[in-house]
């Protein structure tokens, strides 16, 4: 599994992450909040088939890049939580980028495997009510906005709840490896463990929660 980062163009400064199997070329874009034609050059060149768009929760600032993916290749799928249609079709809720329906809706701990790559779909409610995490290869884990280094998704918008935040990262995030990298909607990558003994907003130490 290969992954390549690009930073949006949108003023939130969003992490879009493609996504490839060496083998079979089979591709996947995670949150593209803006046009990102140095994306899809790298596409192009690179042979790559994309096969699905995916967004974590449908913000605009992860979702503002949708149209351009799906115009350059009609064939990839949305793909989206069943619990986030609404926000994903609601143009002023999701920050005036909504509109679309997912080609495909996943629910929690639903399987996907694209190339050689394994993916699960992790329901993670707080900062939006239908957001999601994808755990990759058991060792990647694409967070959107519910987790970054040493900070949290925020929880003051509609449809956010900071005890589901809290419950979310203590229960669905927190349990997986220690070693798994963290790759966040926002700033820069960090881990699991990191995470659990340092981030001053939700931790659990090597002594309990």
């Amino acid at each position: 599994m290969k992954i390549n980062r690009y930073v949006a163009n949108n003023g939130f400064a969003t992490n879009a992450y493609l996504v490839w199997d060496e083998e079979s070329k089979e591709a996947f874009i995670v949150d593209p909040g803006s046009e990102l034609p140095s994306a899809a050059e790298f596409i192009d060149r690179e042979g790559l088939k994309l096969e699905y768009i995916m967004i974590t929760h449908a913000h605009g600032d992860h979702t503002g890049g949708i149209g351009f993916f799906k115009e350059k290749y009609p064939d990839a799928k949305l793909l989206a939580s069943r619990a986030e249609r609404k926000l994903l079709y609601n143009r002023a809720a999701s920050f005036g980028k909504g509109g679309y329906t997912a080609d495909v809706e996943v629910r929690d701990g639903d399987e996907l495997e694209i190339g050689g790559i394994k993916l699960r779909f992790i329901d993670c409610p707080g900062h939006t009510s239908g957001g999601m995490s994808i755990y990759a290869d058991n060792k990647f884990l694409f967070s959107g906005d519910t987790l970054f280094h040493a900070s949290v998704g925020r929880t003051d918008l509609p449809g956010g709840d900071w005890d589901a935040l809290v419950e979310t990262l203590r229960n669905k995030i927190y349990v997986l490896p220690d070693d798994t990298v963290v790759l966040p909607g926002h700033m820069d990558e960090t881990q699991i463990g990191w995470e659990k003994r340092y981030n001053p907003f939700v931790q659990i130490n090597d002594q309990g929660r």
